[in-house]
């Protein structure tokens, strides 16, 4: 791909295309506030996840899964380790349904951006989407395999990582890589300035977010887990550090300083451009509603959950 982009690495690219892009409702889990931040004791909270659909030009694309109620989708080591003391929901309405109720079938669904290969974000495609290509970050397979059927004790998932009992159709994101803003490697997706694909380290090998320029101008930046709440991007908090079975501390990021330095190139992204942030996990700007850029993403059966349930943390 031929990038779109001329400016400066410190600017953004100008284009008058934009995408569609909407929220999907990836279900929820039971998470500890004392995991996400630091100094802080132990809470329990329903941490929601968030999902995208982006149109544009006739493709339908998705970025990330968010999580699935069949606990056949999920690995041994999660099913042993994290569903089990989560207590996960899917989505009141499947992600097939709520691309149906866009006027969107499955089958037309040609790629699934994964922003990471953790578990509720990611996991396999083929049954639910078989017209769609997996895409991950560069580093993601060298990062997770072979994964669980060749070792039952990895939480990566074999069917995208084992070498050779994969089952997935599925690759790493090539580039080209050019400057986006304060990133050094992002990807003009489409190769007309509308949706770029940009490398995050600090989460885990691999690590992604992405700028969706909007059709009203207004720029959505897709940052998953860059970091697991507004709190923390807005430096209220420090990112938390645990101690977990055989590992003496543990932490939601594999690179700490690589997160910090993430976070404060999307805080330049916020306050010099202008971009309005949706974390894969926040949802303190549905209950504040005052975001209109971000609220417009939100269809009919969300908008009345962010009045209704969202503010008491219950299931949409």
């Amino acid at each position: 791909m031929v990038p779109s982009a001329t400016e400066p690495s410190t600017g953004i690219p100008e284009s008058k295309a934009h995408v569609n892009l909407s929220l999907l409702d990836g279900g929820s889990f039971i998470g500890d506030y004392a995991k996400v931040h630091a100094g802080v004791n132990e809470k329990r909270f329903r941490m929601y996840n968030w999902a995208f659909y982006i149109e544009h030009n006739g493709r339908h694309l998705l970025w990330d899964l968010g999580l699935e109620k069949d606990r056949e989708c999920y690995t041994p080591w999660v099913n042993k380790y994290m569903l089990d003391i989560c207590n996960h929901v899917g989505p009141s309405r499947s992600i097939v349904k709520q691309l149906g109720e866009r006027g969107v079938s499955a089958g037309q669904v040609d790629s699934v951006l994964f922003s990471h290969a953790h578990w509720d974000h990611c996991r396999p495609i083929k049954n639910e989407f078989p017209n769609a290509t997996a895409y991950f970050g560069p580093g993601t397979k060298k990062g997770c395999s072979p994964g669980h059927l060749a070792d039952p004790n990895a939480q990566w998932h074999g069917r995208y990582f084992d070498p050779e009992r994969a089952t997935e159709k599925f690759g790493e994101l090539t580039g080209p890589w050019v400057p986006f803003g304060p990133f050094e490697k992002a990807m003009d997706f489409f190769q007309d300035g509308s949706f770029w694909v940009i490398q995050a380290p600090g989460h885990m090998p691999g690590n992604l977010c992405a700028a969706a320029s909007l059709a009203s101008g207004e720029w959505v930046l897709l940052a998953s887990d860059c970091c697991h709440s507004r709190d923390l991007l807005d430096g209220k908090y420090e990112i938390a550090t645990f101690c977990v079975p055989g590992n003496d501390k543990a932490s939601l990021h594999s690179d700490i300083p690589a997160a910090y330095d993430t976070m404060s190139k999307i805080r330049k992204l916020e306050k010099e451009h202008g971009f309005h942030v949706a974390l894969a996990h926040d949802a303190g700007w549905m209950k504040e509603g005052k975001n209109t850029v971000l609220m417009s993403l939100l269809d009919e059966y969300m908008a009345t959950a962010v009045k209704e349930r969202i503010p008491k943390d219950e299931i949409p």
